[in-house]
């Protein structure tokens, strides 16, 4: 009879709310946020113009965008008005530590940034890095439903009761300075990033089978 051993009671990783090195948490997203002014501040020494660099909608000289445009801002009231929610929600999504940090990051990047390319207006340069904390925001407020944390769902409450009013910003809007589109494609990311974090960590934690081992309680040959 082969019987599986009773797994030892032991915090899973998978379902923190905090991260687990704050202060290292807390200088990559410092380091991040500071980034964006430094660019702003390159840009306006120059001037480089560098706003022109952004997502150019389904162009491919605007394609490139999708790399930069997270990191541009137009007035210092973009960036300003974009960093308490990047420093926070960077700052919490790095619960599951730095390399998972990445992984959501780059998904959330990558995706909104491709959305904006292919539906953004085509008029227009998209720029800014509110479809990434948009990103992060829908991360933290399903990442808790994925991976049956209580802890994180408490969490999610408290932010969407504090941020829940920037998910108006992924309608379609009549002012034509706000990327409702990068919004909406960051937000979708998020889901998406937690599903595929919550798959990665339960095959983590599933071992393998040994080949002709019978299941747990079952009378072998």
């Amino acid at each position: 009879m082969n019987v599986t051993p009773t797994p030892s009671r032991r915090s899973d990783p998978a379902k923190r709310v905090l991260p687990p090195r704050p202060f290292l948490a807390a200088l990559v997203a410092a380091s991040f946020t500071a980034l964006l002014y430094v660019v702003e501040v390159v840009d306006l020494v120059l001037p480089a113009n560098l706003q022109q660099e952004g997502i150019h909608a389904r162009t491919l000289s605007g394609l490139d965008g999708v790399l930069w445009g997270p990191l541009l801002h137009g007035p210092w009231g973009h960036v300003v008005a974009n960093t308490v929610p990047v420093a926070l929600f960077g700052f919490l999504v790095m619960a599951g530590g730095i390399g998972k940090w990445f992984v959501v990051t780059a998904t959330i990047w990558l995706v909104s940034g491709f959305g904006v390319w292919l539906v953004g207006p085509p008029d227009a340069v998209t720029i800014g890095a509110s479809g990434l904390a948009f990103g992060w925001l829908a991360f933290l407020l399903v990442r808790g439903i994925f991976n049956r944390a209580v802890g994180q769902l408490v969490l999610a409450a408290v932010l969407f009761f504090v941020y829940g009013g920037m998910f108006w910003g992924v309608l379609p809007t009549v002012a034509g300075n706000i990327s409702w589109q990068g919004h909406l494609f960051g937000a979708l990311a998020g889901v998406l990033a937690a599903w595929l974090v919550s798959r990665a960590d339960r095959a983590a934690r599933t071992p393998a089978r040994p080949a002709g081992a019978t299941l747990p309680g079952n009378l072998g040959p």
